[in-house]
């Protein structure tokens, strides 16, 4: 029997170039698909009214240490060396399956209530095959839609990232690959999430990129972030090695050489940048507009709670004002007038969802509201204080919303959060969380 699901009367952004924006629209969904979407639809379905509210696209996270959700906020002033030791190096060690799961589920939630419906999920916490196991249950029970990408053991910094010579498990990647996505049609997906050259030596970077090509899933990796990276020249490494291609996700880039650009663009890699964490950890700045640049269509990400929110509203403005910031200034500086082309609230919205689903390989299914596409959709509550009188919807989402305008939050087509409120156990999810907390800082404690 046909379920059908009708949002009605809402000024709907598609996001869809050939359908623009509605400024009073209906969506109709059927068995979970955006079946049409036009100024007024008749048809025998459930009727959510959603006049005085703007309807988006899901937002898509395209890089997320999901795992750390148990140990938010513990590093709240760290840069990014401090990272590498207090997070990598001191907490992962000690992860069980069980907090891996808990950080998961409270994790997707998480985005879920923030009305992310895809999550890039960054996963290198598999000190145990279980481990991995336990966050994708975290995912499936959460209901998101997520690309789960696997990444190696946490268990010894120095073995993990300095000149490492050890290999992602082949077998459990495969393992993992024939039971949990033996088809790539399902909610979660599969990619690898791998360190790169700099990080590895160059037989590890082979074999990892030959797992992922072999099993026919993407590649997420970290380049170019801080100055010791930068100075890694990871994109260059990679292309000297053989490896650049579309399947692979280029994550931070904030000190890219120019010809590294034009080897990310030329080979057609796609660029994830997380604004925020990027600013305040020492990255470098977000290269949003570097990446648009050389014609790429980079997406967004949270990347960790430990240090930063973890919804997208923080990260579209972060970006938003970083990178006007550094025009104007050099425009200033220079005496010149600042052009047209920088960064506009419209441009941040379609960053933050059609572009991230580009990124995240999934723009067939997700990412715009076109008719055929799976409905992950977001309604937004514009008559809220914070957001009336709205003059421009797209602005009003990007710059006045937060998580507390995410009315209704739909996953192919499973309405996720309706009137405000997840339709989930979210007192349980906590709970686990919590109980997670405590055990990692009491054996954290206990080792010091």
């Amino acid at each position: 029997m046909t379920h059908r699901m009708l949002l009605r009367g809402g000024h709907v952004l598609t996001m869809d170039p050939d359908l623009g924006d509605l400024p009073s629209g209906d969506v109709l969904i059927e068995d979970g698909t955006i079946a049409a979407v036009r100024p007024h639809i008749d048809a025998d379905a459930e009727v959510i009214d959603v006049a005085g509210r703007i309807v988006i696209p899901g937002f898509v996270d395209t890089h997320r240490h999901t795992w750390e959700s148990a140990i938010r906020g513990v590093a709240p002033d760290a840069t990014l060396d401090d990272y590498f030791v207090d997070i990598l190096d001191t907490f992962a060690p000690v992860y069980t399956p069980e907090d891996v799961h808990a950080s998961n589920l409270a994790g997707a939630l998480e985005c879920l209530n923030a009305g992310i419906t895809t999550l890039v999920d960054w996963s290198h916490i598999n000190n145990t095959p279980e481990h991995a196991d336990a966050a994708i249950r975290g995912l499936q029970e959460a209901g998101i839609r997520a690309q789960y990408a696997y990444g190696s053991a946490n268990t010894s910094l120095a073995e993990y990232w300095f000149e490492s010579k050890r290999v992602i498990p082949g077998d459990d990647v495969r393992r993992v690959r024939s039971t949990y996505f033996s088809s790539s049609d399902g909610l979660l997906t599969m990619a690898l999430a791998t360190r790169g050259p700099g990080f590895c030596v160059p037989d590890v970077v082979r074999a990892e990129w030959a797992l992922a090509r072999e099993l026919a899933i993407p590649i997420t990796v970290h380049v170019g972030m801080g100055r010791q990276a930068g100075r890694f020249d990871m994109v260059r490494q990679l292309n000297e090695l053989g490896l650049l291609g579309p399947d692979t996700t280029y994550v931070h880039c904030c000190y890219l050489s120019e010809e590294e650009w034009r080897l990310v663009a030329d080979t057609g890699g796609t660029v994830s940048v997380a604004p925020q964490v990027e600013m305040q950890m020492g990255h470098g700045w977000p290269p949003v507009m570097k990446a648009l640049e050389h014609g790429l269509r980079p997406g967004l990400s949270a990347d960790v709670v430990t240090t930063v929110p973890g919804d997208m509203f923080t990260e579209i403005r972060a970006a938003f004002a970083a990178d006007r910031a550094r025009v104007n200034a050099a425009c200033w500086e220079a005496d010149t007038p600042v052009p047209d082309t920088m960064l506009t609230a419209r441009r941040m919205l379609e960053i933050a969802t059609v572009n991230g689903a580009h990124v995240a390989g999934l723009e067939d299914r997700t990412g715009s509201l076109t008719p055929g596409k799976q409905a992950d959709v977001v309604v937004v509550d514009a008559t809220a204080i914070n957001m009336a009188p709205v003059h421009d919807a797209a602005a009003a989402v990007t710059l006045s919303a937060d998580v507390s305008n995410v009315e209704t939050v739909i996953v192919g087509g499973v309405v996720r959060k309706r009137d405000g409120r997840l339709l989930a156990d979210v007192n349980r999810a906590r709970a686990l969380v919590e109980a997670s907390r405590d055990r990692l800082l009491a054996q954290v404690e206990k080792a010091a």
